[in-house]
């Protein structure tokens, strides 16, 4: 049916010839995502008069049927005028069941007040008459219409900035949270659920007054642990460990895979929670917010030992995991090692390893996978660092893992297919975040010794680091670290003394290019080559560098140059010079 037709039925008045017009407009935009530009008045006028119908008393029937409209015309983000005014958004969160009372304009006032609201005469904080009084909630088990309105905010805070700054006036927030509250009650169906979260997620995402307001006041984190708890069907042996009911002393393996709908709840509960969680690490927490942490550390730790249905949306769900795993608080992160040993579970130094097994494993796959490396890779990789440099078991473990005794020493350390290998090559990836976390991880690894760093990585790969931190001469950073032998294989041991530092392995032996040379003519090379380096100096096209008393690198003056001009050949040990292009320094 044309738009126009439909609208001319809809000015008539009549709820049953509404309603076939809406019906035979709704199936044939059902799937309906783009839409023509020539009919945007048209489109416009027909939420407004739906908006009307809405403010009525209405059957069931028409009442979805109006519903499904505004869903439909919500996809178009050219049209949304009519559906972002405070009245309208009312309208559809008592429909949703998520009015607040005291907040929700009255759905019954004249509908020409309305029709002035979405003409553009109100905007939030207007002069519109709104009811400060309680506001009954709707009266209707119908699920159906719940779902269809939220899918219209939903829209809405997706496509419009207006629409978001209204939900948040009309505290939708508090509508949803007390709905999610009732998480055990088998009276919502998936759907409701569903979308309760994923309106929650977009309030969260869009507003940073909402996002502090269900953390703080809502206590958000309890509230959406309790989501996670009940959605994954959760029991509890003991207070930091937990299990799937009817499944307790299963090995993680031997789990059968959650649905679907398990799923597509727990990625939405996670995204929220990560969005209320995201700066924790910024402040202090106190006793009561670290246990409720600890709690929901507990929980993702199943969340990472379980599997999905499917490779990829288990690859999704474990990302959204990590994600959240790496904002905790850093003294929460020992509930990854507290669950019993048990028969197939990874054990070392008599501590369940699987959940740091299985992050090891997740961080090596979207190594492999070589996409987005900053997104796939940091998330896993920080988490690693930083409970490997808290907890000495992890970083034990891990090592092991990552930097197992040294045997091969005829290939560079970023040549093969072993992790340190990968790891390494990430070291002089063109993305300075994903390099830096990379020789962090290692390093954290080496227990922060240079030395032993050098060893596994190769001078050239460790000079960013080591620049960073000012320890080009060597040394070690203070750390909490045990103390232990670095264990040397006999292959390493035999060729210790003919290892090139620079590159970390055994080279062939290099003919001096200075041999039959005098010490004249080796004194004008070097002078050569200092006014060679001079020039390009000059002209910018190089930065020449030398290391500090401090350690770290800084850049040469003039009178430096003069200098090692004046005595090339006899300048310290301690005054390496090293030369980078003008911008970020080079490895050797």
């Amino acid at each position: 049916m044309d738009l126009k037709a439909v609208i001319e039925l809809m000015e008539t008045g009549e709820q049953d010839t509404a309603l076939r017009a809406l019906l035979d407009y709704n199936h044939q935009m059902n799937q309906c995502f783009t839409f023509k530009k020539e009919d945007e008045h048209e489109r416009q006028h027909l939420g407004e008069l739906v908006l009307d119908y809405l403010s009525m008393e209405l059957q069931p029937s028409c009442l979805l049927a109006c519903l499904e409209t505004v869903r439909i015309l919500s996809r178009d983000k050219c049209c949304l005028d009519p559906f972002t005014s405070r009245s309208a958004m009312s309208i559809l969160a008592r429909y949703a069941g998520i009015a607040v009372s005291g907040t929700a304009t009255h759905t019954n006032s004249q509908s020409m007040e309305d029709q002035g609201d979405r003409e553009g005469e109100q905007t939030p904080g207007g002069s519109n008459e709104v009811l400060r009084t309680s506001c009954p909630p709707l009266e209707n088990s119908d699920q159906e219409v719940i779902i269809e309105a939220l899918m219209s905010i939903c829209n809405l805070l997706l496509h419009s900035e207006m629409a978001q700054v209204v939900a948040a006036d009309l505290q939708l927030i508090i509508g949803v949270a007390q709905r999610l509250k009732q998480c055990y009650d088998p009276t919502w169906n998936h759907k409701v659920r569903f979308f309760d979260l994923r309106l929650t997620f977009l309030l969260t995402a869009t507003r940073v007054d909402v996002r502090a307001q269900l953390a703080r006041e809502l206590h958000g984190i309890s509230l959406l642990a309790n989501q996670l708890d009940a959605t994954l069907g959760l029991c509890w042996p003991d207070s930091l460990e937990t299990g799937r009911a009817g499944f307790e002393g299963v090995p993680p393996e031997e789990l059968p895979p959650l649905s679907r709908q398990q799923t597509e709840l727990a990625m939405e509960i996670l995204k929220t929670l990560f969005n209320i969680t995201f700066d924790i690490s910024r402040r202090k927490v106190d006793e009561e917010e670290a246990a409720a942490y600890r709690h929901l550390g507990a929980i993702l730790r199943l969340c990472l030992m379980s599997h999905a249905d499917g490779e990829e949306r288990t690859e999704e769900f474990h990302s959204h995991t990590v994600n959240l795993l790496g904002i905790l608080p850093l003294p929460c992160l020992d509930v990854l090692l507290k669950p019993k040993v048990l028969q197939g579970s990874v054990e070392y130094m008599g501590v369940n390893m699987d959940a740091v097994n299985m992050l090891l494993g997740f961080m090596e796959k979207k190594l492999d996978h070589g996409n987005k490396l900053k997104e796939t890779i940091l998330p896993s990789m920080n988490l690693l660092t930083e409970s490997a440099r808290i907890h000495r078991e992890t970083r034990k473990f891990l090592r092991s893992k990552v930097l197992p005794p040294l045997r091969d020493v005829q290939n560079r350390p970023e040549v093969g297919n072993e992790l340190r290998n990968k790891i390494v090559r990430l070291m002089t990836h063109i993305d300075t975040d994903v390099k830096a976390c990379a020789a962090e991880f290692l390093f954290v690894l080496c227990k922060e010794s240079v030395s032993r760093f050098i060893k596994y990585t190769g001078y050239g790969n460790a000079a960013g680091l080591l620049a960073a931190r000012g320890l080009l001469q060597g040394g070690r950073d203070p750390g909490i670290y045990s103390e232990d032998e670095d264990s040397e294989t006999e292959e390493y041991r035999e060729a210790k003394a003919r290892i090139n530092p620079i590159t970390g392995v055994v080279e062939e032996e290099q003919s001096n290019p200075m041999d039959g040379m005098t010490e004249e003519q080796k004194e004008y090379e070097a002078m050569r080559l200092v006014r060679m380096f001079n020039k390009l100096s000059r002209n910018n096209i190089i930065q020449p560098m030398q290391l500090g008393m401090d350690g770290k690198m800084r850049e040469m003056t003039p009178e430096d140059l003069q200098n090692q001009a004046h005595n090339p050949l006899f300048q310290s040990e301690d005054q390496v010079v090293q030369y980078r292009k003008a911008g970020p320094l080079c490895g050797p």
